[in-house]
């Protein structure tokens, strides 16, 4: 993308930074979709969303230069800038992950295979003409509580052909035809909507043995790696939403780690290297590593603000409450209905719609990143979660807090 193809026109700060903020976090999935299917195709939308970042930041940045008129101005616009700069960052380390493809840069087929075992799989599927879900809202097909899969973002083209993204669809949000929807879900759910939205089969990557032994170590640090990345991006935000130093904290924690796993990450690669016949085909894992790490640096700089107790511009927290998602951090109270009982065994995410994505131990203090249904809470734990402003407040009377965030 040409940045002189950008000329300065009056724009909303407010609806760029929501759209910056909700394409970095598709740009994430979309990413390491494209790694895991071997999808060029993925690859090549995850470059035209990072285009498309690039002409939003400019404008936003234009904007921006021309409100400030004092240094009064510039002190509460430079938190703005430094989001904006953020969101970037993740487009371009998502830009980076996508030419892992694209490039061949070097991925063991093997880590295709093993990483479904590990995550929810991710696909993407375009919807038939003939599909039962045509004319069908999201709350109507419900597939999220009975197949355990979730639409996170729907591809569509106008009238005119062109195409655009719809990111967090909501319950009220119908399908047609011809639609591309990203799924996210277990396997056993992946494969029935698949077909229901398709008309074909789900066809499963075939298992590659792994060309080094412990190549379940490597995954799972990715795994975590990422995991944490997001969570982090997730925080953030929350952090500057609610202007809570305690939380941005947190997403210093995780920064640091992320980085003290990249480290153990290249140590390891660079002793598998002695292990395989062709050492160059370990080089993608690097890559994803360390753009891995710049998401967690990227999170840590948006909200690097409110950890320096400048107040940022009110037009950011109005940019994250454009979205419909809200993120909460909660405790659970050793009386509460979730203390001594797993995720799943209440069925938080059916009762509430919300989507716990981190719980940190009260005892020792470390996370547990995307907790499944098998996952225990206990008294004093503190849950991350996301998801509708209603089911925020059920979900706190299940846990017996009613705050949105402990400072």
């Amino acid at each position: 993308m040409d940045p002189q193809d950008v000329e300065y026109e009056p724009v909303s700060v407010k609806e760029v930074l929501a759209e910056m903020k909700d394409t970095a976090e598709l740009l994430i999935d979309l990413s390491y979709s494209a790694v895991l299917n071997g999808s060029d195709e993925i690859a090549r939308e995850v470059l035209e969303l990072e285009g498309r970042m690039d002409i939003l930041q400019l404008q936003g940045r234009m904007s921006l230069l021309m409100s400030a008129r004092s240094p009064e101005d510039a002190e509460q616009l430079a938190p703005v800038l430094g989001v904006m700069g953020a969101a970037e960052k993740i487009s371009n380390a998502a830009g980076d992950i996508a030419k892992i493809v694209l490039e061949d840069i070097g991925m063991p087929d093997a880590i295709r295979t093993a990483l479904p075992e590990a995550v929810e799989v991710l696909v993407r599927a375009t919807v038939a003409p003939d599909s039962s879900y045509v004319g069908r809202t999201l709350r109507d097909i419900n597939m999220e509580t009975e197949m355990g899969v979730r639409v996170i973002a729907i591809r569509r083209e106008s009238v005119t052909g062109k195409r655009r993204w719809l990111m967090n669809p909501g319950p009220d949000s119908e399908l047609q035809a011809d639609d591309s929807l990203l799924l996210r879900g277990p396997l056993d759910g992946i494969s029935g909507v698949f077909e229901d939205v398709t008309g074909d089969a789900y066809e499963p990557l075939e298992a590659v043995e792994p060309p080094i032994e412990d190549l379940e170590r490597a995954v799972d640090s990715i795994i975590l790696m990422k995991d944490m990345s997001e969570l982090a991006v997730d925080l953030a935000y929350g952090a500057v939403l609610f202007d809570s130093e305690g939380v941005a904290e947190e997403v210093h924690e995780l920064e640091a780690e992320v980085d003290a796993l990249k480290s153990r990450f290249e140590a390891w690669t660079l002793r598998a290297a002695s292990r395989v016949e062709d050492p160059v085909r370990l080089r993608g894992l690097v890559h994803l590593a360390s753009a891995t790490e710049v998401i967690s640096d990227a999170a840590l700089e948006i909200s690097e603000g409110v950890l320096r107790g400048i107040d940022a511009h009110p037009v950011v927290a109005a940019a994250v409450e454009e979205s419909d998602e809200v993120i909460v951090r909660l405790t659970v109270a050793t009386d509460a209905p979730l203390a001594g009982t797993t995720l799943g065994e209440e069925m938080v995410k059916t009762q509430t719609g919300m989507r716990v994505i981190a719980v940190r131990r009260a005892s020792g203090g470390e996370w547990v990143v995307q907790p499944g249904p098998t996952t225990e809470l206990r008294g004093g734990d503190v849950i991350i979660a996301k998801g509708t402003r209603a089911g925020s407040e059920r979900l706190g009377e299940l846990v017996g807090d009613e705050q949105e965030f402990e400072i």
